[in-house]
């Protein structure tokens, strides 16, 4: 079972519930590709799929949305061994968690290639059907982060109450967007508060899976959802990777000496800020020393 302990104390269930017993419905949203470095979101909700048991509720069409020739379909062998294509859609499965009075709605699929407006407006319409209170979109992307430390992730919200009753930030990202971007605007829109977040994945590994990375985004989901989720067998896999990663680094030398500069830049940016305030309390709790001396 993954430790919250030292995680926020309010979560997305304080917020829309209120103590009252209400059912809250969240919906979580991750897509594959430019979104999705290692596949650590898609991967992260794919597990909560499974460990919740969820049931498929709707789906996308594919042809309305996707390129074929660049989002391929495939051919795979059913449990009864016929072949059938496999076509590249949106699914979107539903999930009541035990001992809880929440109702999860799952979105995951391939970033599409056509209509995004189209797109996101079809899925917000339907979370405006099943009344979902809040929507939580994962991703993450490819960053100047050591393999060897926990990965972060970051959490940004653009609605005032809910981001202060989580602690969290407003996005400051200008740039280039993909369909999560596309998806939190229109959810704005539709007046649904949304929260974002998004794992840093080692870019120098970036290749999938990235079992670290999704463990990190699945340890930030249980502390909103404010629900225990075991998460023990992806811990050895997690480990497993950072090991194969260690050894991968020291058969190369140049990426051995850039993951110690990395882990150096890290270690430098979480130490205690000399600010203005900082050495002030030093220089008096100097001063009282004296003073007792």
């Amino acid at each position: 079972m993954s430790n919250t302990e030292n995680g926020p104390a309010a979560g997305l269930q304080d917020f829309f519930a209120g103590g009252t017993g209400e059912r809250v419905t969240v919906m979580l949203a991750a897509f594959e590709g430019w979104n999705d470095a290692g596949e650590a979101a898609s991967d992260a909700l794919n597990f909560l799929s499974l460990y919740w048991d969820s049931e498929k509720i709707a789906g996308i069409d594919a042809d309305e949305y996707y390129d074929f020739q660049f989002t391929r379909p495939a051919i795979e062998r059913t449990t009864s061994g016929q072949r059938r294509i496999k076509w590249p859609t949106t699914r979107i499965s539903r999930a009541e968690v035990p001992g809880s009075n929440l109702d999860l709605i799952l979105v995951t699929g391939v970033e599409p290639s056509y209509k995004w407006r189209a797109y996101t407006a079809e899925l917000i319409g339907l979370a405006k059907e099943l009344d979902v209170d809040c929507l939580v979109l994962a991703g993450a992307l490819l960053a100047d982060v050591p393999h060897t430390r926990p990965i972060p992730v970051t959490a940004t919200c653009e609605e005032e109450d809910l981001r202060a009753h989580l602690d969290v930030e407003p996005s400051e990202y200008e740039g280039p967007i993909g369909i999560v971007g596309v998806l939190a605007e229109v959810a704005a829109l539709a007046d649904i508060p949304t929260l974002s977040l998004w794992a840093a994945v080692p870019h120098y590994v970036g290749q999938p899976p990235s079992p670290k990375a999704q463990l990190a985004l699945l340890h930030r989901i249980e502390e909103l959802l404010q629900v225990p989720v075991d998460t023990s067998v992806l811990t050895e896999e997690a480990e497993a990777w950072e090991r194969g990663v260690d050894e991968l680094a020291t058969e190369d030398p140049e990426i051995a000496a850039y993951v110690r500069q990395l882990e150096e830049a890290k270690d430098t940016a979480e130490l205690p800020e000399a600010t203005g305030e900082s050495i002030a309390r030093e220089f008096e709790r100097y001063l009282k020393r004296r003073r007792r001396d």
